[in-house]
Parts: C-alpha cells; structure tokens; sequence
C-alpha cells in the first residue's frame, strides 16, 4: 500500500520544479499502518508549504484503507562545505551544533538520558531523574524519543493515553506527577510495533521537539533509544544538548557499550555530565542485605577512567520494580532509592553548570 501511495503522490506537482513529489526527491518516506499514513516532506528554508500539505493529505485520503494522514516536514540542510569530511573517511568532523541554524531551545536545560545497550533501566533512570527534579522544585518536561520502545508512558501512569492534542501554540503534552510528557507511545495502539525507516524516525522526533508547547521547563530530559542511529542523530542536528547522562550497569558487557554510546555523544559535541550505575546491588525485601548480581563498581571505576563523574548507584528493589510497573516514581517518595536519584539529580544539575562554563557560546536562531 505505501508503494501505491508513493505513486499518487507523485502525482502531485512540486512548486519548485514541476516535477513530482517522488521524482523530485521531496518524499523523504511513506508509511501505511492501521489506516493511518505517514508522509516525511522535505522542506526548504522559508518555504510556506501548507497548500502542498493539503494536497498531499487529499491524495493520502483517496488511497483505500487510509483514514488519517500524518504529514512530517524535515528541512533539508545546505551541502557540506570543503571542510566537511564524509563519515568514516577520517579528517576533521563538522559540529553538528555549528553546522546549521537551530531551533530555540524549549527548556533552560536540555538533558540526553542515554545508554550503548538495552536493558540497563535507562528510561527507569530518565523518569526518576524527572521525578526527582520536580520533587527540588524544577519545572521538568520529557520527551520519550524511544520510538521503537517507548516505556516512559507507563513508569508515569499515562498508558492509557491515547493521542496528542494540537493548540495554535502546538503540541499539547500529557501531565503526570506535575511532569510535561511527549511520547510516540502516545501515537500507538498497544502491542502495536512501530515500523519505520531512519528519515521518517528523525522527522518525528525534530516535530516533538519542534512543534510542541513545552511551556518553557527548567529541565528538558529525552529518553534516549538505546545504542547509537538515526534518533541520536535527529536530536544532535536539531538542537544542542547541554549534555548526556550514561546509564549502565556494572558488568563488562554493559560497560562496553556504555563506551561507545560516550564516543558516540563525544563525535557531536555533546558534553558528558556523568555516568549513573543502576542496578548496582539487589536489596533484599526481607533481610535487607546486598546482593551484587551485575558485580559491582565498575560504573564508578569507568567514569574515573574516562575522566567523567560518577553520578552514584541505583540498587535494584521490589518497590523500584512495583512502582516502575504502577506508574509512580519511586523518587517522589523517601528511602535508600530515592535517596540515590535526589543524589544524582543534583549530580546532574552541578555536572551542566560545569560544562556550560567551559562552552563556548552557542547563538540559537528563530
């Protein structure tokens, strides 16, 4: 069915060239899944498109089966200078926070929770950390950029949500524990898998950033998807992140990929405010003692070889577990575990402030 839609598409005439919208490169993916399209539009600097995304939706809608259309505008980005080297051929990288005008930042503090692998709780740590931060008074969005795994909808109670509302300001998030939420899990039907190809998936994630009321947070957290792609890249060519938080275990394995997810955020020029080691020691429920089931301090031994902080330890609990499951943050409350992300959220807080002074002055443009 998208090959059927792509050929309607092309239909259409872009004003540009008078050409097609396939033949002339403006179609950057198209998606059909349970009724719903999805069009990734190339764009131009200054370019009004809004009659062709009438069009195009129009199109979409004669396509049988095809119920609800969903027009993603990308802006495509000048050609490389002389200086700029082509991935993997060595020589000097651009900075992808220099290479092109970007958007205003929607908070004070833009924060990457990230990890090299899946399974460490990375979206564990980025909702408690959000948590933690409101619970010090800090005005805190989130945007889950997972967008084949989004799981920050449940560890805030908002898996029933469904949809997102548009205002004439934009994108309207969703509101749990006083924490302003963006998720594409908010945009599927449950059990449903999210098939999409890298344009389509950086298209999405620069539209949440871009398009929504963020109501200017102190604190920006995203959700990183694990490992590295297209979304750490989507987010690296949109705006500038103050810096990125690691989340591991201790084990080697998870160690080696938290390495590469650091090379990864040190290719773009994105600070490292610390790493967190989660899952440090299992407390047991009824005796209380600690169990070292991922072994132990290897995080903190990482973060002192990469020259990095160490932003503390995050034992594994029933009630983390119980909570997580349930929707509510276990950082709200009081305890050994709360205690560890209100640590590490000051961590954070202190770790940004560091790297700020030593940036240099980055100019945004509207």
């Amino acid at each position: 069915m998208s090959d059927a839609l792509t050929r309607q598409l092309d239909e259409i005439s872009d004003p540009a060239t008078g050409k097609g919208l396939q033949t002339a490169g403006r179609l950057d993916g198209v998606a059909v899944s349970n009724g719903v399209a999805t069009i990734v539009l190339k764009t131009q600097p200054g370019e009004d498109v809004s009659a062709l995304k009438k069009d195009i939706e129009a199109c979409a809608l004669r396509v049988n089966d095809v119920d609800r259309v969903r027009i993603i505008t990308t802006l495509q980005r000048p050609a490389s200078g002389a200086g700029d080297a082509p991935q993997g051929q060595g020589g000097p990288q651009a900075d992808p926070r220099q290479a092109s005008p970007k958007a205003p930042k929607p908070a004070d503090l833009v924060i990457a929770v990230a990890a090299g692998k899946g399974g460490v709780g990375k979206s564990t740590v980025a909702a408690n950390l959000a948590a933690a931060l409101t619970k010090a008074g800090k005005r805190v969005a989130i945007l889950d950029a997972d967008i084949y795994g989004p799981s920050v909808p449940r560890l805030l109670g908002l898996q029933d949500t469904m949809g997102l509302k548009k205002t004439d300001k934009g994108i309207e998030p969703a509101r749990a524990h006083g924490v302003s939420v963006v998720s594409m899990g908010f945009l599927t039907k449950p059990n449903q898998p999210v098939v999409w190809r890298g344009p389509m998936i950086q298209g999405a994630i620069q539209q949440f950033l871009n398009e929504t009321d963020w109501g200017q947070p102190d604190v920006l957290i995203i959700d990183m998807p694990p490992g590295t792609g297209d979304a750490q890249l989507a987010i690296a060519q949109t705006l500038a992140i103050d810096g990125a938080v690691i989340a591991c275990t201790p084990q080697d394995l998870a160690l080696d990929d938290a390495r590469k997810a650091m090379t990864m955020f040190e290719k773009t020029h994105t600070p490292i405010l610390g790493l967190i080691e989660n899952m440090s020691v299992f407390l047991c429920p009824h005796c209380g003692e600690p169990s070292e089931i991922f072994g132990h301090g290897g995080t903190r031994a990482e973060a002192q070889t990469m020259g990095v902080p160490f932003l503390g330890e995050i034992p594994l609990t029933i009630e983390l577990r119980e909570r997580s499951d349930t929707g509510r943050p276990v950082a709200f409350d009081d305890g050994p575990v709360a205690d560890a992300f209100a640590r590490a959220a000051e961590g954070v807080l202190a770790s940004a402030s560091e790297a700020r002074k030593a940036a240099p002055e980055i100019v945004f443009s509207d």
